[in-house]
């Protein structure tokens, strides 16, 4: 779907309109809505890298969803709380196969029905039924609170569960007092094909990804898992911890990652725009900005802002630029730059090679300059050396 080129592809185009995330990469972990995200956040200019983490197995021919849907008709529940819009289709869509189609509508017809966003609201709309409420938020906290300060003991609660066992929405209710039945429409499974999701973990671990955004909490724990399957978690944390921003659509999604003492961001509104704006303002913000030879330079993940103009430039050339502006101004010697270049060996001759060609895709030759039998420098504009100096 996305493609790692698209770092040297987009490049022309980008320089002429780039937008906010351009120079970025970022990684979508989704199963669903995975193109939509991927195209809000090509639109303001990012690389995307996507690699589902999860699967999607709907339950139309298993038997536990036929248990549960025989067992809400014949003894009814007091609430049907409906979390996904995907979910609740596939349940009237598996009911019909079954000839129990028209028993489920009347049955959900007849009790209090809690909608807990908009898309779902669609779904129980499209079926023929009315929601009861739906809260603003789109949160199942939300939806939590309204039952709680309504009471819960002694009442039945109907929860179709949407790939995960929603921790800690049942364990409040059964506290409350409250019988949950779960209706498990279908289930999160690891990805057949995992060759993507390793990439993008080799991506974060090398720092080739600037952010990595979860839309559900299932989805951290399935890249998590293989990551520690390949021995990675270690490296992939650290990389989260310090380098790559995890951007989760919500809290329920950040638990897994919270676990792991990640810190995450989160937008306001849950949900996939207000995400991709977040990472509009959260990316260019860690960028570093330095006045080099008369330019404005803003380093990005895989490109370089010179005087607002769109740089592209290959990962050897970044690993060395990164290198020079952990310390603007000061003389980087040539063996401390081979250790960064990826891969480079011994050889320093590397360095003068991925050198000239970061120089010739700054478009600024005097932006580095070489020290002869010492190193490189960012040429640090006078006026900003001693601010750095004591650095």
């Amino acid at each position: 779907m996305y493609d790692e080129q698209q770092r040297t592809d987009a490049g022309p185009r980008a320089a002429v309109d780039h937008g906010p995330l351009a120079g970025f990469t970022v990684g979508v972990t989704a199963a669903r809505r995975a193109e939509e995200l991927g195209a809000l956040l090509q639109r303001r200019g990012a690389a995307v890298l996507h690699a589902p983490a999860l699967r999607i197995v709907p339950l139309a021919d298993d038997g536990e969803l036929l248990a549960a849907t025989k067992n809400l008709i014949d003894q009814a529940p007091d609430v049907v709380v409906a979390t996904t819009a995907i979910g609740f289709r596939g349940w009237i869509e598996a009911a019909d196969g079954w000839g129990l189609g028209e028993d489920l509508l009347a049955r959900l017809g007849s009790i209090e029905l809690l909608a807990r966003g908009p898309k779902v609201k669609g779904a129980i709309r499209a079926a023929g039924l009315t929601e009861d409420w739906s809260p603003s938020s789109e949160s199942m906290a939300e939806v939590l609170d309204r039952l709680l300060e309504e009471g819960v003991d002694g009442r039945r609660i109907a929860v179709q569960l949407h790939g995960e066992p929603l921790p800690g929405f049942v364990e409040s209710l059964r506290a409350g007092g409250a019988e949950v039945v779960g209706v498990p429409v279908y289930r999160w499974m690891p990805p057949e094909d995992v060759a993507p999701l390793d990439r993008l973990i080799d991506a974060a671990v090398s720092r080739g990804l600037d952010a990595i955004t979860f839309t559900s909490a299932p989805a951290a724990v399935s890249l998590f898992s293989r990551a520690e399957h390949r021995g990675l978690l270690p490296e992939l944390l650290t990389a989260l911890h310090h380098d790559v921003v995890p951007a989760c659509v919500g809290p329920v999604t950040a638990l897994p990652l919270q676990a792991h003492g990640l810190d995450t961001v989160q937008p306001e509104r849950f949900r996939l725009g207000p995400l991709v704006q977040l990472l509009c303002q959260e990316l260019p913000s860690r960028a570093r900005a330095l006045p080099v030879a008369g330019h404005r330079v803003e380093i990005r993940g895989h490109a370089v802002l010179v005087d607002g103009c769109l740089k592209p430039v290959p990962p050897a050339g970044m690993s060395l630029l990164r290198a020079l502006s952990r310390r603007p101004g000061w003389v980087v010697p040539r063996a401390e730059l081979l250790r960064a270049l990826p891969g480079a060996g011994r050889d320093e001759h590397a360095v003068e090679t991925a050198m000239a060609r970061l120089r010739t895709a700054l478009g600024a030759p005097k932006l580095i300059q070489t020290v002869v039998k010492r190193g490189y420098r960012l040429a640090l504009d006078p006026a900003i050396d001693a601010k750095y100096a004591d650095a």
